[in-house]
């Protein structure tokens, strides 16, 4: 499922205020009082939570028509992730009076942040089993595979191309190893001819097939 469509987008307009924030602004911290339902219009986001030893641990990535925020509002509480544009990225906001009216006039609205949530259950319980796994060659397919709702695109001749904003330490933290692991693990598939590395943030996946059934 996506997020919101232009009809639904259009239909929470009034109340919606919009900003654009630039590669690695802050959209709101982790403990921050959630006040707003935060709607991605163009861009990227990278959503994390600062863990105890100082490190980043990704939890998802929004693209366009994604959102954040919604149960943090119907539950009035703290966010416990904290939200950082990957790249240029607008953002519209709704206040609660403004969330609370919509989910109450728009069933359909109310049932896509349903949907949505379950969507993003499904993803945690995928980083749960990628930090789970075993061996660093099983964390960077998983990754790699999870990464292609979020950046691929079909390749010209087969194949999926990855067009990535996040980098290799940030790849890392998603797949919960360190950045030299990454770098090194690309790189061996690269050589196994299972991906083809094309500059820094470009990864060319040639069988997606075969590649999770090595998961």
């Amino acid at each position: 499922m996506s997020g919101l469509d232009d009809s639904e987008i259009e239909k929470i307009s009034k109340g919606v205020s919009s900003h654009t924030y630039k590669k690695g602004e802050v959209i709101f911290q982790q403990g921050e009082r959630a006040s707003k339902l935060y709607i991605v219009c163009d861009g990227k986001l990278k959503i994390f939570k600062n863990l105890a030893e100082g490190k980043e641990q990704i939890l998802y990535i929004l693209s366009e028509g994604d959102f954040i925020g919604a149960f943090n509002l119907l539950k009035a509480d703290r966010f416990d992730f904290s939200a950082v544009a990957l790249e240029t990225t607008q953002i519209s906001t709704l206040d609660k009076s403004a969330f609370d009216q919509v989910m109450i006039s728009n069933p359909e609205i109310t049932l896509k942040i349903f949907e949505k949530a379950y969507e993003r259950i499904m993803k945690a319980e995928s980083l749960v089993e990628r930090l789970s796994s075993s061996t660093p060659d099983a964390k960077v397919i998983s990754l790699l595979i999870d990464l292609i709702s979020d950046f691929g695109k079909p390749a010209k001749g087969g194949g999926v191309m990855l067009e990535l904003t996040i980098n290799r330490e940030e790849m890392g933290s998603y797949a919960g190893i360190a950045r030299e692991t990454m770098s090194r693990k690309l790189q061996l598939f690269h050589e196994m001819g299972l991906i083809k590395l094309v500059g820094a943030k470009k990864i060319l996946i040639y069988d997606v097939a075969k590649l999770k059934a090595m998961v």
